[in-house]
């Protein structure tokens, strides 16, 4: 580990509160003195809550330029500890989602870059709205921790090359406050503030490098494309200028990710998909963030090398012995990796029938995600408990013909008054059209 930065600094005259505040409301554009004062103050509560929040709008609206985004990156990994993995010869390389709907990726990706010789040190933090974080998905498996110290994640990387814990405290902590703030001033989408909160945390917990996964579409708060793409030039940009390897995808979530949304469905999904098996989309995303995980690590010199070594860690097994491993390391059981029937199922199924006969020509991912969370698979503030068997499966993408009653997807669920409240969002979710639209494009864009 190295301790908080002590770094030694010409004199600098600390400029009021109100003055920088006024200094980016007009556009103006902060030294890196600046950004560290604004930081520091924020740390040991020195600039009022008001302030701090006029300040987190007037980024939001004036924006900062590459330079102060890479400070600010800087300064709030900087905050707190930055782990030291430099004694793990392999090289590591983390991968990170803005957070789709069934986007089970990370149970996929983890163990497949783990196979293939690279080292994942994966730290997860609080996911927005609905999105059901990848250590609650795998909290489903009996006796699975995600809580470690820093130095258990670092040990537990030397020994078996991969972890998905939750991010400790002492990492990035400006952040943190930060994005507390930002969720109560809706300054959430904020392109600066979301590339420093996120490469702060993830540079902060060891990564040598990153693959980003930018979604967009009414499944993300990323609801503009064009928003989305400059979000992954960003990330990348300011990747690049902190010396770490970069590449992003911007993505579509204007549906689900893969079959299935929740938490136990989400881990048996992914175990399918550790077989070579599972659905379309989640095969292809899997496959091409494979891909630039393995290139990006040195893994694969080529496009091809890259693609055949994935699609043979996902085949022969391997991929899948190294979840097990993990889940074990973090003491979880893993008869449920060899037996995923040994889930707990709801107490009932029962089908979303589809109201006419039609092609399914939109669906919004979100209002799945509201009546998943509805149902019990989620935390909020009055539900810290998870119902870990209930979801939704066999979900119908854009592009499918239905016929009057066929089901549109099947609802696992145990409570009769949750159902009631759920199925007002699954009804709403879809819309039919006589005519097969053309699904989009599951991803859009690279950026590296």
């Amino acid at each position: 580990m190295t301790s908080k930065r002590n770094i030694p600094t010409r004199r600098f005259v600390k400029p009021s509160f109100t003055f920088l505040i006024e200094k980016k409301r007009d556009g103006g554009e902060f030294t890196q003195e600046e950004i560290r004062y604004i930081i520091d103050s924020t740390l040991d509560g020195e600039m009022p809550q008001h302030q701090l929040a006029a300040l987190a709008m007037a980024i939001y609206f004036s924006g900062m330029s590459a330079q102060e985004t890479a400070d600010l990156t800087e300064e709030m990994m900087l905050s707190g500890e930055v782990i030291d993995l430099s004694n793990i010869a392999k090289p590591k390389i983390d991968k990170y989602s803005t957070g789709g709907v069934g986007d089970k990726t990370s149970l996929v990706l983890v163990p497949l870059a783990m196979a293939s010789g690279v080292v994942v040190p994966m730290m997860c933090g609080v996911e927005h709205d609905y999105i059901i974080n990848p250590l609650d998905k795998l909290g489903a498996i009996p006796g699975f921790k995600g809580h470690h110290s820093n130095e258990q994640f670092s040990s537990q990387l030397s020994r078996i090359g991969g972890a998905i814990m939750a991010q400790t405290e002492d990492l990035a902590p400006a952040d943190a406050k930060f994005y507390e703030l930002r969720k109560e001033t809706g300054t959430i989408p904020s392109l600066p503030l979301i590339t420093g909160s996120v490469l702060s945390r993830k540079l902060a917990e060891g990564s040598e490098g990153l693959v980003i996964d930018v979604k967009w579409g009414n499944g993300s708060f990323i609801k503009d494309l064009e928003q989305a793409k400059q979000l992954a030039r960003s990330m990348t940009r300011v990747g690049r200028s902190m010396k770490r390897r970069c590449v992003a995808l911007v993505t579509d979530m204007n549906q689900p990710l893969g079959d299935s949304v929740g938490t136990a469905l989400e881990v048996k999904e992914a175990i399918k998909l550790l077989k070579g098996e599972g659905a379309d989309d989640m095969k292809e995303l899997v496959l091409k963030l494979g891909m630039e995980i393995v290139r990006l690590a040195g893994v694969a010199g080529s496009t091809l090398s890259a693609k055949q070594t994935v699609q043979r860690h996902l085949t022969d097994g391997s991929a899948l012995a190294k979840l097990k491993e993990l889940v074990k390391a973090q003491g979880g059981d893993t008869s449920y990796i060899d037996n995923p029937d040994k889930f707990t199922p709801a107490r009932h199924i029962r089908k979303l029938p589809a109201p006419k006969r039609g092609y399914v020509h939109t669906i919004n991912a979100a209002m799945i995600a509201r009546g998943v969370h509805i149902l019990g698979a989620g935390r909020d503030a009055n539900q810290s408990k998870i119902d870990y068997s209930v979801g939704v499966s066999e979900v119908k993408k854009v592009g499918t013909q239905v016929k009057q009653g066929e089901p549109l997807m099947m609802i696992h669920y145990n409570d009769e008054a949750k159902l009631e409240q759920a199925l007002e969002y699954f009804k709403n979710a879809y819309r039919l059209a006589p005519k097969r639209p053309t699904p989009p494009p599951l991803i859009v864009e690279r950026v590296a």
